[in-house]
């Protein structure tokens, strides 16, 4: 039973986060300013869960959305480098099936593709609900998953399922499930508590798990009360959840690669100081430098017809893909017309990646140049293009510029 003391602060605080959330201000914000030495400014401010009223701080993670693809990314990487991947090779072989756009059936669909969000996949058949058990093919095999109108490699639409594809690469590259493999080659070595869907997260973390809001504060994701989900994943279709039946390579939407990534702003920044530092860390050497710069080097550039620059399921929110990377936005590089992505609104070219999704704002940016970048999310806000010199969000551009 609550003690009646820790029942009236739950409703102090539920009565102050109503007076916020009516006046639009988030539930909660963090942001961490680094440079390649460490830690450069901290600010957070609002409720990590509102019914206890819990405050945020930087050490709590959240589910971070798209910023997960970069991350993972990183792992993809070092499995090129230790030669169990091949950016430009077809993956049909890998995959154990044809991965192919039935409009043009001749043309291999790659790695590099999938990363750059180019391999002519779309979001329309889904992208997340394949139960444990079943194969990724009851979403790839639907005629509506894929843009018949343009050819692999020739057009960018920002699409969600292929990194479901790219996780069952890495792990028919590797026998390793997905959630164990990004521990393994990316979070362990760079001792950051974070974790795919809460598998292998410490108890400490999801005790001090960031509940998701909307922006009309209803509560939308991870209200999880100090415990652990009880499955991790889409249970199967018997509503078991055994993750012994687990197989290599067959399903990588399970532990949600596309977006399911929690992490803290503390530890988000941990990654991009590895990234400011050319893939080096605190003496930590993770990725080469060559790897860095092929991540965050546009494999493609918006021209006015080559690509879809809004995201299609965010009707309320786009414009601002104008040149994109190895699962990296590249930033200042739209004509500030149709494609306005000067998120930081001063012209100087960024690297990194946002997510949106329960009604949560993420962006994790650097400008390798200067040697420095920002870590942020926010709760309880908005998924639209409110911003006043780009197509991101007003809260985006104050977490670029400072809360």
């Amino acid at each position: 039973m609550t003690p009646p003391y820790l029942a009236r602060l739950g409703m102090l605080a539920l009565m102050i986060f109503c007076l916020g959330a009516h006046a639009g201000a988030p539930v909660a914000q963090v942001r961490i300013g680094f440079d390649r030495l460490g830690e450069t400014a901290v600010q957070a401010a609002g409720l990590a869960d509102v019914a206890t009223g819990r405050p945020l701080t930087a050490d709590d993670p959240a589910r971070i959305a798209s910023v997960s693809k970069l991350v993972m990314t990183i792992g993809v990487l070092r499995l090129v480098e230790a030669g169990k991947l091949d950016l430009d090779a077809d993956v049909s072989p890998l995959l154990g099936f044809a991965l192919r756009n039935p409009a043009f059936p001749e043309t291999p669909i790659t790695l590099r593709m999938l990363l750059s969000h180019t391999s002519s996949l779309t979001d329309a058949a889904g992208y997340w609900n394949v139960p444990l058990g079943e194969d990724i093919r009851i979403i790839t095999g639907k005629p509506e998953a894929w843009d018949r109108q343009h050819a692999p490699g020739t057009f960018f639409r920002y699409t969600n399922l292929n990194f479901p594809l790219v996780a069952q690469l890495m792990e028919a590259a590797t026998g390793e499930r997905f959630d164990r493999l990004l521990r393994r080659l990316v979070l362990f070595p760079l001792a950051i508590d974070a974790c795919f869907n809460w598998s292998g997260c410490s108890d400490a973390a999801i005790a001090r798990a960031v509940v998701l809001y909307d922006e009309t504060g209803a509560p939308q994701k991870d209200d999880l009360h100090g415990k652990a989900p009880a499955c991790a994943v889409i249970p199967a279709n018997d509503g078991s959840c055994d993750l012994s039946r687990w197989q290599p390579g067959v399903n990588g939407t399970l532990f949600s690669p596309q977006g399911g990534l929690r992490i803290s702003a503390r530890g988000l920044a941990r990654i991009g100081r590895l990234l400011l530092g050319d893939g080096q860390l605190d003496g930590l050497r993770l990725l080469s430098p060559a790897s860095v710069a092929l991540m965050t080097t546009p494999v493609w550039r918006f021209d006015g017809s080559n690509g879809v620059i809004g995201e299609e399921d965010e009707p309320n929110r786009g414009g601002f893909f104008c040149a994109y990377g190895l699962a990296t936005q590249v930033l200042a590089q739209g004509d500030g017309k149709a494609c306005r992505d000067d998120l930081f609104g001063d012209g100087r070219r960024r690297v990194g990646h946002s997510g949106n999704a329960y009604g949560l704002l993420s962006g994790l940016w650097l400008d390798r140049e200067a040697g420095t970048g920002v870590a942020f999310f926010a709760t309880g806000v908005a998924n639209d293009s409110s911003g006043a010199h780009s197509n991101f969000s007003a809260t985006e551009e104050r977490g670029a510029a400072g809360w």
